[in-house]
């Protein structure tokens, strides 16, 4: 019967797809490339960032303290002055004049004075011996008492004209750099004030630190737009009040500024060491990731398989960072190239590109 001579094509069909959904095993991926850094116990200056003004310790406008036309400019702007060297030179003669007017004044009252000393010495004699009259007496004591306060005010007159004898010559009042010379020859010139330090302002909420370490911490200064000339100096002043618009306090630092990195006026980069982390658990910067869930860092281990780890940040500086817990001393970390990581993969460790 038509029946009983059907074939069934199902294992037929069923070995052809079996065999075409056979396929090999795919390679494994490579390790992916990292530098690690390890993670190390070490003392970690806590420095506050902030930016800093220049201003000198001292200055002076220099100026006339007479009045009278500058014969000379005996400095060059830009020199480096001396205390008390001659900057200019006023013109001297009618002061000259006034102190010989001043000293022959004084000459001819000390005269007058003397002569009626000796008078009035003579007019007492003849008192006591009743050859002179009370009056007369009275008389010469007066004349000798008002020449006496005549040559005291004369001596004071040439002392005056001696001293704007002297000031017709300016000086420098202190060491120091000249600045812009504002008079020249033949100028009328007068005046002098003067002006000090470093200021730098930090964030209030530092206070407690820098007050708990007080004056005489270590400073560092940076010219805005230099990374070269760092100068060393010494924070002298806490300010005693929190300037309540910018919410910062004013400290003041000394320097010697002997390599001139500071001018004047200059706006600096300051660092202000308030104290040092002794065997704090240091890693880069680059090895600490932040994200939503907070820091964490990839550490590779033995087997060659990074663990993404979260960590507690305690203090960052510009070149590392001090974790509080989340890592041990020893541990490596990864600090380039983990864009290429998930927890779990493997990883393997090269030298950092220089």
């Amino acid at each position: 019967m038509i029946v009983c001579h059907h074939r069934w094509p199902g294992p037929l069909l069923l070995s052809i797809i079996a065999i075409g959904c056979t396929h090999p095993d795919a390679p494994a991926s490579p390790p992916a490339s990292v530098v690690v850094a390890p993670v190390e116990r070490r003392d970690v200056p806590v420095v506050l960032e902030a930016t800093g003004t220049v201003e000198p310790i001292q200055s002076a406008a220099v100026a006339a303290q007479v009045d009278g036309l500058i014969q000379q400019v005996l400095f060059r702007e830009g020199d480096d002055v001396a205390a008390g060297q001659v900057l200019f030179q006023i013109d001297p003669h009618p002061y000259r004049s006034a102190l010989t007017s001043a000293e022959a004044e004084l000459a001819r009252v000390q005269i007058d004075f003397e002569k009626a000393d000796r008078d009035l010495k003579r007019v007492e004699d003849l008192a006591a011996n009743s050859y002179a009259t009370t009056q007369e007496a009275e008389q010469a004591r007066a004349t000798a008492l008002g020449l006496k306060a005549t040559l005291q005010s004369d001596s004071g007159a040439v002392g005056r004209a001696r001293i704007n004898l002297e000031r017709a010559t300016v000086r420098a009042p202190i060491a120091g750099r000249a600045g812009a010379l504002l008079v020249r020859a033949g100028n009328l010139v007068r005046a002098a004030s003067g002006a000090p330090l470093v200021q730098i302002a930090v964030p209030a909420t530092q206070l407690p630190a820098i007050r708990r370490a007080g004056t005489g911490l270590a400073v560092r200064a940076i010219p805005v737009g230099d990374s070269v000339a760092v100068s060393a100096g010494t924070l002298v002043f806490v300010d005693n009040a929190v300037d309540s618009m910018s919410g910062t306090i004013l400290l003041k630092a000394r320097f010697d500024n002997r390599n001139h990195a500071l001018w004047p006026g200059g706006l600096v980069r300051v660092g202000l060491t308030v104290t040092v982390e002794k065997g704090a658990l240091a890693v880069p910067v680059s090895a600490v990731l932040t994200g939503q869930q907070g820091a964490s860092v990839f550490v590779l281990g033995d087997s060659g398989r990074v663990h993404l780890r979260k960590v507690t940040v305690g203090y960052t500086n510009d070149s590392v960072i001090v974790l509080t817990s989340g890592v041990a001393a020893g541990e490596r970390v990864v600090s380039e190239g983990q864009v290429r990581l998930v927890d779990g993969a493997t990883a393997q460790p090269v030298s950092a590109a220089p």
